[in-house]
């Protein structure tokens, strides 16, 4: 097999050099000092509402919120179970909701619960995803209140009528945590740029070491380069 066709082919493998993995320094990750391990990350579509002395909107905005839920213990015997909620649209947006088996007893008893402590995490996940891939079904409100704290709402769409799955309280991340979130999240867009700016010229000096009117012949085509991260897998061109 030719370099041409050997070079088409793994352009199309997920394989191939372009595959690039970020796993290593997103474990710098700021939510992961205390020993909290992550267990969730994924972009969840939302209904954004403020409140004020009248009530909630009736009619808030849709906004895509980065969802994480981190771990401190083991998942069949957790000791605290954190949901971290920020905004690619806006980076001082950031909530959390802090839970830990005394919180979630007023939790379970309060709305009635079904389940566990250690079984809150994969619940957490579960209706994430619901919200993901049925979001005609299931919807996430999150309502802001002007003192910083907020809740976020699971509900779920019966017959013309919203039934309340879950309720979770949630405050204004401190500070100092929002401004290492902010300067974590561009240090490693930086870095992946980097990386990936770097890959790209490799390979553009092997294929030009190799066969330089292959390297025309590519540059003119666009190609995707595949990120690898901890929440998945993206891509650019």
């Amino acid at each position: 097999m030719n370099l041409k066709s050997t070079l088409s082919q793994n352009f199309n493998n997920s394989d191939f050099l372009t595959n690039i993995d970020f796993r290593e320094i997103e474990e710098k990750d700021p939510s992961l000092n205390d020993g909290h391990k992550l267990l969730y990350d994924l972009e969840v579509p939302f209904e954004l509402r403020l409140e004020d002395d009248n009530g909630p909107q009736e009619v808030g905005s849709f906004e895509y919120i980065r969802c994480k839920i981190l771990l401190n213990g083991e998942e069949k015997n957790p000791i605290h179970i954190r949901i971290e909620l920020s905004c690619e649209n806006d980076l001082f947006f950031h909530f959390t909701g802090d839970v830990d088996e005394e919180t979630f007893k007023v939790m379970e008893e309060n709305q009635k619960l079904k389940i566990k402590f250690f079984e809150y995490s994969n619940l957490l996940k579960k209706l994430f995803d619901s919200c993901i891939k049925q979001p005609q079904l299931f919807n996430s409100v999150f309502i802001m209140q002007r003192d910083g704290t907020a809740k976020l709402n699971f509900e779920q769409n019966i017959q013309y009528k919203r039934v309340e799955l879950l309720s979770i309280d949630f405050v204004n991340s401190p500070d100092d945590m929002v401004k290492k979130q902010i300067s974590y999240r561009y240090n490693i867009i930086r870095t992946k740029l980097e990386l990936s700016l770097n890959r790209i010229q490799s390979i553009n000096n092997i294929i030009k070491n190799k066969n330089p009117s292959l390297l025309l012949q590519i540059q003119k085509s666009p190609t995707k380069l595949n990120l690898t991260t901890k929440s998945g897998t993206s891509s650019i061109k």
